[in-house]
């Protein structure tokens, strides 16, 4: 046993003063439901370090901890971020599926526990089982040596390169792909308003529809708003979308030329409904 946990040891970059909490991080619920089941357990299960429990309780702590320290990377390493932009960035960072790519990566799967029927099933390979498991670790890590061990995994796995293409793509705008979001990020981070999305037209077939959708700058004294930009697509979502990206690329390019975007709208109108 304690051969198998140094190999995940080294790619976890600690060695774990107390095995029991990596078993317990280790143990899927499967597991400790099948031996609370079984009334006699064999000699090689006895001689097993104990904390054989289900990973769940660690699962809670892991995933708060693992947020501190990516929030805290990520507000020493962009000073310029507003509160919108670091948690956009970091709920990427720790969303179930990059947690699950940095399980594969370092080989968790190989050394879960599960029982013999989820084992068959293929569970130890499902991405919600991975990054599950990779919090309950997580949180090991902080028990048996503190933030440090947790910052350091952190840095070298969760980080890295994640974090910079985030980064390059919030820096263009597309606000991690979502600029609906992004425009509403940048709108309360100016405290300028609210975008409010409106149909203007629709044309063609119902099979291959065109829509014509206008955002405006909404506020307690502005009704019904000042328009930003128009956007086309097939969907309204899409027409959203594309309104919102129109917006935002003015507004930040009005904002670097030290102008007001909101008195620039005529000409985006203009080009947009063409």
């Amino acid at each position: 046993m304690e051969a198998v946990l140094k190999e995940l040891e080294t790619a976890l970059g600690h060695a774990f003063a107390s095995h029991e909490l990596l078993v317990r991080a280790l143990t899927h619920r499967s597991l400790s439901n099948e031996r609370a089941a079984t009334e006699q357990t064999s000699e090689n299960e006895k001689k097993e370090p104990a904390g054989s429990g289900s990973n769940e309780r660690l699962e809670f702590l892991g995933d708060a901890v693992l947020g501190l320290v990516v929030a805290e990377a990520l507000f020493a390493a962009h000073p310029e971020w507003q509160e919108g932009e670091l948690t956009r960035v970091r709920a990427q960072l720790v969303s179930r599926q990059h947690m699950a790519e940095v399980a594969t990566a370092i080989g968790l799967g190989s050394h879960l526990r599960l029982s013999r029927g989820e084992d068959r099933s293929g569970l130890r390979n499902k991405s919600t089982v991975l990054s599950n498991t990779m919090e309950a670790v997580m949180a090991a890590l902080f028990l048996d040596g503190g933030l440090e061990p947790v910052r350091a995994f952190a840095r070298r796995w969760v980080m890295g390169e994640a974090a910079e293409q985030l980064a390059e793509e919030l820096k263009s705008g597309a606000a991690l792909g979502n600029y609906k979001s992004a425009l509403q990020e940048y709108l309360q981070a100016e405290r300028s308003g609210t975008p409010v999305y409106r149909v203007k037209s629709e044309s063609g077939p119902d099979h291959h529809k065109r829509f014509l959708v206008e955002v405006r700058l909404k506020s307690d004294e502005d009704e019904p708003g000042k328009p930003l930009a128009r956007g086309t697509g097939s969907t309204k979502k899409h027409a959203e979308q594309d309104a919102a990206q129109r917006a935002l690329e003015r507004l930040t390019a009005a904002a670097a030329k030290g102008g007001n975007p909101a008195t620039a709208t005529e000409a985006e109108e203009k080009s947009s409904a063409q």
